[in-house]
């Protein structure tokens, strides 16, 4: 048992290399091709990996009728509206900005819980909510409140924190009836659709003149295997085994692990405001998810 429990924290901590390492990855890719391409070929690759996974290990699982509205719309907002947010907002801010305002989802939660599903809020979770926000202010602002990272990009960024948000809503009543593996299945296949006729209109004409290259199909490659597979797999495990509050500890690093990645491999500079505003805005989540985390070991 105890072999056990070991081996899937490493597999959490694998989850968040990944998901740390994938900004890096993205950033490769960009030299190459646009966002859209980007996002398509990843949820593509990623969806056939996925088919494939299920096929030899997992019990097939059908979607029901009642349900593809439920799906397209889960889909529509993640991964496609997410994506978009993401990916634009990545050619326009650093992965470590990009990572610490992605990595506030989680503290936005309980105010999406308190507003839709009438969840309690409590004051460690308000307190932590302005502290993480507090945090990605330092970093995004000079000392005389100017933007010293591209609005647009900040902008873009959260709207891939709201489409995260309505995700959750729809997410959380499909989780009951299906398997975490299914639903990931279904929302790479189907955010591929929505991203199909962009890449088609805007972006296929320049897809067909890049020349690929390994260090490009390495990136590609990863990205759809280790970030948009593997990690979510290795999540879901984790979110089983040991439970939602502490597996959620964990995620709180991803920016540190895309900062420390952005350095040695992007030579991205991390001066003292990027890490004052790492440290506040992961005490600001470590804050408002203790709660739920002291409750998980009372249980």
């Amino acid at each position: 048992m105890q072999k056990n429990v070991i081996l899937v924290y490493f597999l959490t901590l694998l989850a968040i290399t990944f998901w740390g390492i994938s900004y890096v990855w993205m950033k490769v890719v960009y030299e190459y091709y646009e966002p859209i391409t980007t996002m398509f070929l990843r949820l593509s690759l990623s969806s056939v990996f996925l088919f494939i996974i299920l096929g030899i290990f997992g019990k097939k699982e059908k979607v029901k009728k009642e349900d593809y509205k439920s799906f397209v719309i889960l889909s529509f907002f993640s991964p496609f509206c997410y994506f978009i947010g993401e990916s634009f907002g990545l050619k326009y801010v650093t992965p470590t900005i990009a990572a610490v305002i992605i990595a506030t989802i989680p503290v936005f939660t309980p105010m999406l819980g308190y507003f839709v599903f009438r969840e309690r809020i409590t004051r460690l979770n308000l307190i932590g909510f302005f502290i993480s926000f507090s945090g990605v202010i330092i970093m995004v602002l000079d000392f005389e409140f100017r933007f010293s990272a591209s609005p647009l990009g900040v902008g873009l960024l959260f709207f891939a924190v709201i489409s995260a948000l309505v995700n959750i809503v729809y997410l959380k009543k499909l989780a009951i009836k299906y398997s975490s593996t299914t639903i990931i299945k279904v929302q790479n296949l189907l955010g591929a659709l929505f991203f199909l006729p962009f890449f088609l209109i805007f972006d296929f004409s320049t897809f067909i003149t890049v020349q690929p290259t390994a260090e490009l199909a390495w990136a590609l490659l990863k990205l759809a295997v280790f970030a948009s597979t593997l990690a979510f797999v290795f999540f879901t495990i984790a979110v089983r085994v040991i439970g939602v509050a502490r597996t959620s500890v964990f995620a709180n690093l991803i920016p540190v692990f895309t900062a420390i990645f952005s350095f040695f491999l992007l030579q991205e500079s991390i001066d003292l405001s990027k890490i004052l505003g790492i440290i506040i805005v992961i005490s600001g989540i470590f804050l408002s998810q203790s709660a739920s985390f002291r409750r998980s070991k009372k249980v």
